[in-house]
């Protein structure tokens, strides 16, 4: 498997799950597209484009940041723009850029339900809408086009609803992308699947949700191993999946999971949302 001259473009990249997958993929020397909107650092946030794309370099592989704020057609349409000019193409979209409020119905302001799907949703729509002629001539040319989304398996299930109802359907709206997307692709030859984690990862976003444990999480690593194996698979006989990591590494012969805990030999971990 290998990802070397890959072109990719990953949303909210600058740290987490997103930059992660980008430093596996630059070892194998892939050409990786930041799109964040974060050029400052932040002490609550630490990672900007720029940190990112140093590690991307380092790891092996190049690197182009961009600053974009997803909930901006213009800036989506120029980051692609900008993209292509610089690489001469994209293979692979990875629509990571996430946002999160877990609230009931009553304690969701407008604000937050609005940034939830301006992001997950439209930003992911607009942007696989706005990768999709280029991912058409990946695929023409033979490169193995994919758009991977981190979204969950779709469930009708009202547990998951009940407490964070706004959240769940702007995520849900990522899943449905994946849905729609794949088949309306498949044709074009173009994979469209989603990844989620089996357990809560360790990120800057989750440290900052009161009551987290996070000794009781894995690392972004595991997401970053899984993607991998994913986008090394024929995008004409694998898509519209919803894959969980851990079982997506044990297809490829990983299930000694310890090394992505946060503290290895930790034997019960914190699930992660949309799982039984």
């Amino acid at each position: 498997m290998s990802l070397a001259g890959k072109r990719i473009f990953i949303t909210g990249g600058s740290r987490g799950i997103g930059l992660a997958i980008a430093l596996r993929a630059a070892k194998d020397g892939a050409c990786v597209a930041i799109a964040a909107k974060t050029t400052e650092v932040n002490p609550k946030l630490p990672g900007t484009i720029f940190t990112a794309a140093d590690e991307i370099r380092a790891a092996g592989g190049k690197a182009f940041p961009i600053q974009c704020d997803i909930r901006d057609e213009e800036q989506i349409t120029n980051a692609i723009a900008q993209t292509v000019d610089e690489f001469g193409g994209v293979d692979i979209l990875v629509n990571n850029a996430s946002a999160i409020n877990l609230t009931r119905t009553e304690q969701t302001p407008a604000k937050r339900f609005d940034l939830m799907f301006d992001v997950n949703v439209r930003g992911t729509f607009l942007t696989s809408q706005a990768a999709i002629p280029h991912l058409r001539k990946s695929a023409e040319e033979g490169r193995n086009p994919h758009i991977l989304n981190l979204s969950p398996p779709l469930s009708m299930k009202p547990k998951w609803f009940k407490n964070n109802l706004a959240y769940t359907m702007a995520k849900y709206g990522m899943s449905m992308c994946v849905l729609g997307m794949s088949e309306e692709f498949r044709r074009d030859g173009i994979a469209v699947n989603a990844l989620w984690p089996r357990t809560a990862i360790d990120t800057a976003a989750l440290a900052m949700i009161p009551g987290v444990d996070l000794s009781t999480c894995r690392k972004p690593e595991i997401l970053a191993d899984a993607a991998y194996a994913i986008l090394n698979r024929s995008s004409r006989d694998c898509t519209g999946n919803f894959y969980i990591d851990d079982e997506v590494l044990a297809a490829e012969g990983v299930t000694d999971l310890d090394h992505y805990s946060v503290v290895p030999g930790t034997k019960e971990f914190l699930t992660d949302f949309f799982l039984d």
